[in-house]
């Protein structure tokens, strides 16, 4: 029972991961390796790198503030009453539990031209759906879980004696920040970052509601796969789709070294 077990588990993953990413990697090379840099090397192409590349940026440093302090705002405020806790716990979950289509309708209907705020933000000249702004805030709500949910635990588990000791010494919120909280959490925030620029990589649903996936100027990488695909350019669409898995893996055996590391350590 044990062995049909095991080779059950090794045959799903063969069919669910094995087999699709050899399908990509044959096929990104069908034409050739001249067909596969051409595929990537398109200006299409090339402005779709570049802009996912962007969006990652700026949502990995966003995310990494902002979900810091919002950890450490759950575990640590004690001037937070449970019951607002419960409900940014809740809010922190939501995109776990919304399609991430549903999540680009939401923004697009709270900033969109349409809206009320979205209309005042085009008044001033500053467009936030269908523009680089609105796939920042699209891929940031997809994401925004991730780091929260890697550095809660640890400082749960951490407690707060020793903040509180070093409080007491003289220290203030920085300086115990750097020196008594930073030590502890920075692996779960490397663990953090790594989950959440393979995630901003392949987000596709909120992306594409926000961006409305416009040639050379709001496509990110996988819309472009997406539409590369729609032409029956299939070839040219495992180019990009490679490029992004070889990111992706790249990132998992990151992800593997800073836990060997850490236990290392």
């Amino acid at each position: 029972m044990r062995k049909l077990l095991i080779g059950l588990t090794f045959a799903v993953f063969t069919l669910l991961l094995i087999i699709p990413l050899g399908r990509i990697l044959i096929g990104a090379f069908e034409d050739g390796a001249g067909g596969f840099v051409k595929g990537i090397m398109r200006p299409e192409a090339l402005h779709a790198l570049m802009m996912t590349g962007l969006v990652v940026l700026v949502v990995t440093l966003l995310n990494t503030l902002f979900g810091i302090m919002m950890a450490i705002y759950l575990v640590r405020a004690g001037w937070l009453s449970d019951r607002v806790k419960g409900l940014l716990n809740s809010i922190v979950d939501l995109p776990y539990a919304v399609s991430p289509v549903i999540g680009g309708l939401m923004i697009v209907l709270l900033l969109g031209p349409n809206s009320i705020m979205g209309g005042f933000f085009e008044g001033i000249g500053f467009n936030v759906v269908y523009a680089f702004p609105g796939m920042v805030i699209a891929t940031l709500f997809v994401t925004f879980p991730l780091m929260v949910r890697e550095v809660m635990p640890v400082l749960q588990e951490l407690g707060s004696q020793q903040e509180e000791a070093a409080s007491t010494l003289g220290a203030y919120g920085w300086r115990t920040f750097w020196s008594v909280t930073w030590p502890s959490i920075r692996w779960a925030v490397v663990y953090g970052l790594v989950l959440t620029v393979a995630r901003s990589l392949g987000e596709f649903g909120a992306v594409l509601v926000v961006s409305g996936n416009i040639m050379n100027k709001t496509q990110t990488a996988t819309t472009l796969v997406y539409q590369d695909v729609e032409n029956f350019n299939v070839s040219a669409a495992n180019g990009v789709a490679l490029v992004l898995v070889t990111f992706s893996v790249g990132l998992l055996l990151l992800m593997e070294w800073a836990k060997k590391r850490k236990e290392v350590h």
